[in-house]
């Protein structure tokens, strides 16, 4: 087979990446790191994203926590967790202040992989949240004393979380940018790609400045890459100009496994992970975990000085 064809250097990807990652054990970071998925733009990959990195950290030995922060419930119901009417939920921690641990439940599929679910309950929390007391920080206060309380009881640690939010910029994406340290935006390689981003990273240093002065982007992922297209490759060659340190070099390519994996409950690691789409996953998720060796005071405040909001990754290695 030609090698110059575009299957035919998938596939030699494919194998390259199967034999480098397979059974291999990501490096745990130096503290928990919590992570924001976000991108105000609708269908880019933010839940894709959040369940399938969140997959591959835990399969590859870490303990990670998923946040489900969204009505729609997409990431509960990736991973597989109950989340109907009833079951406690991330609206329980909001509203009731209800402990995270009380609404926790482990993956069957992956062990080390916990969700704390969202219901569609969730959907009435941005006007309940107004009239609350501290309503920008209940998430934060919950996750603190939820790894604090690990901690006392001498449970290993959670290496990391991620926070699902929904695509707009209510009370809900507030609570889960006050809580994290890290943004991580999933940006789709299609036209209008970095339309709308000035106005996210606008709103991400409004965050900073008077809520959490930790947090920075500190990764941009490129998903649903098609390398046989001139515009995808225009998109992430200018993602890369703007972004270059932020910016993973794994890309997610456009993948029907990827697509399938949520309706059978499942992410695409489980479902597949042979595929291309599991594979990239899997890659993206070691370059996030090498990154995570570094102190995160190096550099989680580097940004402060940058108008875009944007810190220097370089510093992270």
């Amino acid at each position: 087979m030609d090698d110059t064809t575009p299957l035919a250097a998938q596939l030699a990807e494919d194998a390259r990446r199967r034999i480098e990652l397979t059974g291999q054990k990501f490096p745990p970071p130096l503290q928990t790191r919590v992570f924001t998925v976000a991108n105000q733009k609708g269908g880019v990959g933010k839940t894709t994203t959040s369940v399938n990195l969140a997959a591959a950290l835990a399969q590859s030995g870490l303990r990670v926590l998923v946040i489900d922060n969204d009505p729609q419930g997409n990431a509960s119901t990736a991973l597989g967790i109950e989340h109907h009417a009833g079951v406690p939920s991330t609206y329980d921690v909001l509203i009731n202040d209800m402990p995270l641990e009380e609404v926790i439940q482990e993956s069957d599929a992956i062990p080390g992989l916990y969700c704390a679910p969202a219901t569609i309950d969730l959907s009435g929390a941005e006007i309940e949240l107004v009239s609350l007391v501290a309503r920008e920080n209940r998430l934060r206060n919950a996750l603190a004393a939820y790894l604090k309380g690990r901690s006392r009881r001498g449970e290993p640690r959670i290496d990391y979380v991620f926070v699902d939010c929904p695509p707009s910029l209510g009370l809900l994406t507030v609570n889960a940018f006050v809580t994290a340290r890290e943004v991580i935006i999933p940006i789709q390689c299609e036209y209008y790609a970095l339309e709308g981003l000035s106005q996210l990273l606008n709103n991400i240093n409004l965050i900073r400045s008077h809520l959490n002065p930790a947090l920075h982007v500190s990764t941009i992922l490129l998903t649903m890459y098609d390398a046989r297209t001139n515009l995808a490759q225009q998109v992430a060659e200018e993602v890369r100009e703007h972004f270059p340190d932020q910016t993973l070099r794994t890309a997610i390519p456009r993948s029907v496994r990827i697509s399938e994996a949520p309706s059978y409950g499942q992410t695409v690691l489980t479902y597949d992970g042979g595929s291309t789409g599991a594979l990239a996953y899997l890659e993206a998720a070691r370059e996030i975990a090498q990154r995570g060796l570094q102190p995160l005071e190096d550099y989680a405040y580097a940004g402060s000085h940058h108008s875009a909001g944007v810190t220097t990754e370089g510093d992270q290695g």
